[in-house]
């Protein structure tokens, strides 16, 4: 570890030229003193390492010093694919290894190419979470990440949602996603390939025996078979909606994009006030309420009825709560005397004749 460090401290300044003992503590995650002790190390190894006192001060190579250290070996080559993600190298256990690949990198291009890769990372950032999301960071990502490598056989502790919900389970890894922030680990059990989510793993552990990946097997490709047959799984109520104009072109920032197009699959021509009739899949009637009161009034359910009623149901129950009280604090009168279809029918009757 030591010597990776030192190496990376000679080409941090061959990189970037004179730098302060403390801008390289940062860089290297370590302390000042440390920054000083390997300083010595290096010029007793005879790197000619410079230190200049002062305001301006700081340390720097002489003479033209380049290192032929430059060669990456596994780790650092392997973790160079994770280059755009920086985040998931560090869940993985690749931080300090893609550091010290990405400064070999730089160190073995020429000056003008050097200078391209600096003004790229300066002007691109790849953010891959989703808006609301913070990263998954599961505590036993690095060793499944391990046992994912090296083909060994794991034994988990797993939360679900079928009851029981906590099972143990025997799996052969095959491999591990990163989907919108959340891994995923793609494993074996019982001769059938499943999906686990890696924060569900309550226990893991490692075991000696190895297991044999089918050959062919492509992550990407089942990956992606997974997440057709997932969204054929969970949207099985059809529902038909009518939509009006400007929550159409708006969809795409509301609702997912299975259920988006869906719609632009199934729509049909404008009516007389340019409204749509489409039909989307959904889950649930349960689930299917929120997402469609949350689009407002610009989308009207017309199938099936149950889940009409249900929208009808919570849209009286939300009147009901927001209703003024009387003195009595109780809900206004009549507010509770006829059916929430009834209830909010005449809401919208007051809402049109009092209208300005």
């Amino acid at each position: 570890m030591r010597a990776a460090r030192l190496l990376s401290l000679v080409l941090l300044l061959q990189n970037r030229g004179r730098l302060t003992a403390d801008e390289l503590a940062e860089e290297l995650g370590v302390s000042t003193r440390t920054v000083y002790r390997d300083i010595d190390s290096l010029s007793s190894a005879g790197i000619p390492v410079y230190g200049d006192a002062g305001h301006r001060g700081g340390y720097q190579l002489l003479g033209g010093y380049r290192t032929q250290l430059t060669g990456l070996h596994a780790d650092e080559a392997e973790s160079l694919f994770l280059a755009g993600l920086p985040g998931a190298a560090d869940d993985l256990g690749l931080g300090e290894v893609l550091a010290a690949a990405q400064l070999k990198l730089a160190a073995a291009l020429p000056t003008s190419l050097r200078d391209r890769a600096d003004r790229i990372r300066e002007r691109f950032h790849l953010d891959a979470l989703g808006w609301y999301r913070e990263q998954d960071s599961p505590p036993a990502l690095a060793a499944l990440a391990d046992a994912v490598w090296n083909q060994r056989r794991i034994q988990v502790r797993y939360r679900r949602w079928a009851e029981p919900q906590e099972v143990e389970r025997e799996l052969d890894p095959y491999g591990l996603v990163l989907k919108a922030g959340v891994w995923y680990l793609v494993a074996a059990a019982d001769g059938a390939v499943r999906t686990y989510r890696v924060s569900s793993i309550l226990r893991l552990a490692v075991g000696e025996d190895g297991f044999e990946r089918p050959d062919g097997f492509d992550l990407a490709a089942h990956w992606q078979d997974y997440l057709t047959a997932y969204d054929a799984r969970r949207l099985r109520l059809q529902a038909s909606l009518r939509i009006a104009p400007a929550l159409l072109t708006a969809l795409p920032d509301r609702l997912d994009a299975a259920l988006v197009r869906a719609v632009e699959a199934s729509v049909g021509p404008p009516d007389g006030d340019g409204w749509v009739t489409a039909t989307v899949p959904l889950e649930s009637v349960d689930l299917a309420v929120p997402i469609l009161l949350s689009l407002g009034p610009d989308v009207e359910v017309l199938a099936p009825e149950e889940l009409r009623c249900k929208i009808a149901e919570t849209a009286a129950a939300v009147l009901d709560r927001y209703r003024p009280a009387d003195t009595s604090g109780r809900a206004g009168a009549g507010a509770l005397s006829s059916s929430p279809a009834d209830r909010v029918a005449s809401s919208a009757r007051v809402a049109r004749t009092t209208k300005p």
